[in-house]
C-alpha cells in the first residue's frame, strides 16, 4: 500500500471517529452545566478533564482501526473486526444523548454495559488483527469501565433527573 493510500486512510479513520465524537458532543453540549447540577458520588472526576481524555481516546481510537485497516483494507479477516469497531463507536456517539440529551438514566446505563462488550469484542478482534491496535484501544476500554460504574453511581444519587 502506498504512503499516500495509509496518510489518507490513517485521516479517514480519524476523520470517522472525530465525527463520532462531535455528534456525541452535540448531545452533551448541556453536559457542563448538567454535571455541576448533579449529585456526584467523591470520586467523580471534575468536568474539564472529559475533554482531554476523550480527545486522547478517540485519536487512539482512531490509529488503533487504521493499524488494522492497512493490514488489508476494508477485506478479508479486518472486516468483521472493523465492522464491530463501527458498531461501538455508533454506541459511543449515542451514549452522550442518552445520558445527556434526553435524561435516560437507566437506559443509558444498559447502552454504555453495550458499549463496553463491544469495545471488547474490537480488543480481541483486533488484537487477532495487529496487537499495536488492540492495545491502543486498551485505554477506552478502561474509561468506559469507569464511565459505566460513573454514570450508574450518578443515576441512583439523581433519580429525579436520571
Amino acid at each position: 500500500m502506498s504512503i499516500g493510500k495509509q496518510l489518507a486512510g490513517l485521516i479517514g479513520w480519524l476523520v470517522l471517529v472525530y465525527i463520532a465524537a462531535a455528534i456525541g458532543g452535540f448531545g452533551s453540549a448541556n453536559a457542563p452545566v448538567f454535571y455541576r447540577e448533579l449529585t456526584l458520588p467523591g470520586w467523580a472526576p471534575p468536568a474539564w478533564l472529559f475533554g482531554p481524555v476523550w480527545t486522547a481516546l478517540y485519536t487512539m481510537m482512531g490509529v488503533a482501526a487504521w493499524l488494522v485497516w492497512r493490514q488489508q483494507g476494508y477485506a478479508g479477516t479486518a472486516r468483521p473486526a472493523l465492522k464491530i469497531f463501527i458498531i461501538q463507536l455508533a454506541l459511543n456517539a449515542l451514549w452522550s444523548w442518552l445520558f445527556f440529551g434526553f435524561y435516560l438514566g437507566l437506559i443509558a446505563f444498559i447502552e454504555i454495559i453495550a458499549l463496553w462488550a463491544f469495545i471488547l469484542a474490537t480488543i480481541i478482534l483486533f488484537w487477532r488483527q495487529r496487537k499495536a491496535a488492540a492495545l491502543l484501544l486498551v485505554p477506552y476500554f478502561v474509561w468506559v469501565t469507569f464511565a459505566a460504574a460513573l454514570s450508574y453511581q450518578i443515576w441512583q444519587l439523581n433519580p429525579e433527573v436520571l
